[in-house]
């Protein structure tokens, strides 16, 4: 109301009718013959510790010489030079002249300082004080103070209040982060507090003096790591032999002090970076990061190592797995291991130098004993390539005709062999036959009638010509008996045996 009241004056001042000008003149604010002192402001309202300064200008009648200037807080006929005041002379400094300017300065201001200033100064003929004076008001900066005193989590609620000694009393508060207006009154509250709400806060106070800020405060709103993510160094394949690194990044407050990883559910490594040098293929795998801090800890999603590599463990099945013989089909498969999958199978036969066939299964049908050789295959994939070892395809003829014309060969060795055998021991008998008739027969006249028993019967070899005496178609053929007595003679076991020759 006081600063009211002073622009209410100086209106008056501006407005007032002659007789009132007058008395005010009365009172030292204006003199007619000259003096007088003007303020830019009767009413002037600082803050605790900060600098003031008042303006203001005086004049004096013409023919007057100025010989001493000073401020005062005393208004009386003989008041005492601010300067000269221990509590004053290190804090005030007159900026004005001799001639027209009385501004002065106030640094350091104090609530001792609230008072009433007046500028006097002296001519060498006459002395003036500025009435009525400028009247300085000191108030305390405004303060925030903050409901936890503690550590600040995310989801806490938290209270800001501001506080400020005015004279005249504050009747508005404003709130802002930063620069930017976020509330009213002088408690902000905070429900369920979240880490964007970290940052500089203060407060704005207005009265009829004026606008005052606080300093500003912070709010440190911890939280738990959130965002957690995992990074390859490589962005793109990853081939057997490289060198890879996988980087944890996440958002917390305060920052995370622990990182660990896992290949699956399997511990592998600590530390924001894992590094794996000259990787190999069973690297592969799904690898996420654990992040840890005060607040709590927080798992990454999952990233996949896809490591590639060329054709290894190159091998050659055959469908068959017995004899091969002329005319079957024949089947041949190549395996291998690889990442990624094998795209291209060859087929070759050793000592050419063209390949044979494609395609992971190569077909023979109807297989000749031509084909016979050794044979392997070469796997690519985008990686590489690799040749397994060869293996022989040997054809075996046809068993089933080949164990028939054997036992065919066999069986008739062997009937030639008994025949033989059965011929050898018939010639035995038939010499032996022979010598027996030659020892019971000796030689008879070609007239000489034989014996009835053998009358039909002749003897190979018994006389005549070279030419005639020879049978070659009959001369296995022996006569059984020995000779003897008539009843011997007369075996009914040859009587039907006839030689003819």
């Amino acid at each position: 109301m006081r600063a009211c009241e002073g622009v209410a004056m100086v209106m008056s001042i501006i407005m007032t009718p002659p007789p009132l000008i007058f008395l005010l003149m009365i009172h030292g604010v204006y003199s007619a013959d000259g003096w007088g002192v003007t303020y830019s402001s009767s009413h002037i309202c600082a803050v605790k510790d900060s600098t003031v300064t008042i303006n203001c200008s005086y004049k004096y009648p013409t023919g007057h010489k100025i010989t001493e200037v000073f401020w005062t807080k005393i208004n009386s006929s003989d008041p005492p030079n601010l300067s000269n005041d221990s509590k004053y002379s290190e804090r005030i400094q007159y900026l004005g002249d001799k001639q027209h300017d009385c501004n002065v300065r106030l640094t350091d201001v104090r609530h001792t300082d609230s008072h009433k200033y007046y500028f006097r100064f002296i001519t060498d003929k006459d002395k003036w004080t500025g009435k009525p004076g400028v009247t300085l008001d000191v108030t305390d900066k405004p303060v925030i103070s903050i409901s936890s005193s503690g550590v600040i989590v995310e989801g806490d609620s938290v209270n800001l209040t501001c506080s400020s000694e005015s004279n005249p009393p504050v009747h508005n508060y404003s709130w802002f982060k930063e620069e930017t207006s976020v509330g009213s009154g002088n408690i902000y509250i905070i429900s369920n507090i979240r880490s964007d709400h970290s940052g500089q806060y203060k407060c704005k106070t207005r009265q009829t003096c004026g606008e005052k800020y606080s300093d500003s405060v912070t709010l440190n709103v911890l939280y738990p790591p959130r965002n957690v993510t995992v990074s390859i160094s490589s962005s793109g394949v990853i081939v057997e032999g490289d060198s890879v690194n996988l980087t944890c990044s996440s958002e917390s407050n305060p920052p995370v002090h622990n990182y660990s990883w896992f290949k699956e559910e399997t511990s592998v490594g600590s530390g924001n970076i894992y590094i794996i040098s000259n990787i190999r293929s069973d690297h592969s795998g799904q690898y996420k990061c654990k992040t840890r801090q005060t607040c709590g800890e927080k798992y990454s999603d999952s990233v996949t190592l896809n490591v590639l590599y060329p054709p290894r463990n190159v091998t050659v099945s055959i469908s068959s797995s017995g004899v091969i013989v002329e005319g079957d089909s024949v089947n041949l498969t190549c395996s291998s291991e690889s990442n990624p999958p094998v795209h291209i199978y060859s087929w070759f036969k050793e000592n050419q130098t063209s390949s044979v066939g494609s395609g992971q299964t190569f077909s023979i049908s109807n297989f000749i004993s031509s084909l016979s050789g050794w044979f392997y295959c070469v796997a690519q994939n985008e990686v590489g390539s690799q040749r397994s070892d060869a293996v022989s395809l040997t054809v075996k003829g046809n068993v089933m005709l080949y164990t028939i014309i054997g036992g065919v060969l066999v069986f008739g060795a062997a009937v030639i062999l008994v025949l033989l055998v059965w011929r050898i021991r018939r010639m035995k008998q038939r010499i032996n036959s022979q010598s027996q008739i030659d020892d019971h027969n000796p030689p008879h006249n070609s007239n000489k009638t034989s014996d009835p028993v053998y009358e039909d019967v002749t003897i190979a070899g018994d006389g005549g010509d070279d030419s005639d005496s020879s049978f070659p178609d009959y001369e296995n053929v022996t006569i059984a008996g020995d000779g003897g007595d008539d009843s011997d003679s007369s075996s009914p076991d040859y009587e039907n045996v006839t030689g003819s020759f």
